[in-house]
């Protein structure tokens, strides 16, 4: 079984000045991080973890190549964050998939997620590393709870924090039309599974705008997050159809995204507005709606000044 298409889409969102989100489309493997830290330390750390997923050229057993790869991106990590003090406390969750015919292997690590769209149903493969989490799961917390936690954004298990790390690591079998979804939690904070499954249905067989349609949901649910998203299908004997990565622009008051600008997961871009200065023809257009210019006025002082002293000159006055 081969993929029959794959695309991603990143955002910053709307409450948030940098993007430290990075993603990875690199067929077969795929991989979301969200960093974490002081400045811009989440930036750095997932785009650490991220590099070691483009640049792998490894080979071997499916779940030893993944594991390997979340092993040596926290090892990147941590090394940064021990010797580089601006960095110190960062660190960044990790999200792989590795396509293997008919098979798609997970490693994970965080509150990324990894989910499978089949039949309409939408099934969350990862469980999340976060207190909240865990609360549910010991059944501490009621589900509908979590949401509202105090602690809800805890992370339990990170990359960078430790010099080692436990990987999370299991493989699916996957079916022709599958749908592989990884996605940062500034998409699932914002957006429910079923919204989810009916965005896929309503860009069935485009997920290239499906990609997009996630991140607009996220960004008008309040974007509170950034917000990043990967998915790719199963099945045909097509060659994968290549998409180009996205970075969103921030949304307008509609909510539509721009489709031209494209960087490449490792090239997150803080969501600021620039203001441009005015050009000249722009800013004397700017000075006549704001009212005469100070020469004007010097000019209009001085002629009524000439025809005052007319005036007292006529009338004799010394």
């Amino acid at each position: 079984m081969s993929l029959r298409g794959h695309a991603a889409a990143t955002h910053a969102g709307r409450k948030r000045r940098r993007n430290e989100d990075a993603y990875v489309q690199r067929p077969p493997l795929f991989a979301v991080a969200d960093g974490m830290g002081g400045a811009q330390a989440g930036e750095v750390a997932s785009r650490l973890a991220a590099a070691v997923v483009e640049d792998d050229a490894s080979s071997g057993a499916p779940e030893e190549r993944v594991v390997a790869l979340i092993e040596e991106a926290n090892r990147r990590v941590f090394q940064r964050a021990y010797e580089d003090a601006a960095a110190s406390g960062m660190g960044t969750t990790m999200t792989i998939a590795l396509v293997d015919e008919d098979r798609v292997t997970i490693g994970h690590v965080g509150d990324s997620r990894a989910y499978r769209l089949r039949d309409s149903q939408l099934e969350q493969l990862t469980e999340d590393h976060s207190l909240v989490a865990e609360l549910v799961r010991s059944g501490k917390l009621a589900p509908e709870e979590a949401d509202s936690h105090p602690q809800r954004n805890v992370i339990t298990r990170v990359l960078g924090s430790d010099p080692d790390v436990d990987v999370d690591v299991f493989t699916t079998e996957a079916e022709a039309g599958d749908v592989f979804l990884l996605c940062s939690d500034g998409l699932t904070t914002m957006v429910g599974e079923q919204r989810i499954v009916e965005i896929f249905a309503a860009h069935a067989g485009d997920l290239d705008s499906a990609a997009r349609a996630l991140v607009n949901d996220a960004n008008r649910g309040g974007g509170e997050d950034n917000i990043t998203v990967v998915c790719f299908e199963m099945g045909g004997s097509a060659a994968v159809e290549e998409t180009q990565p996205i970075e969103l622009d921030p949304p307008t008051a509609e909510q539509v995204l721009d489709e031209d600008d494209t960087l490449s997961g490792l090239d997150g871009t803080p969501a600021i507005e620039v203001v441009e200065p005015p050009a000249a023809a722009d800013q004397d257009a700017v000075a006549s709606r704001a009212g005469p210019s100070w020469f004007a006025l010097a000019v209009l002082v001085l002629v009524v000044g000439a025809i005052v002293v007319g005036v007292l000159l006529l009338l004799g006055v010394p």
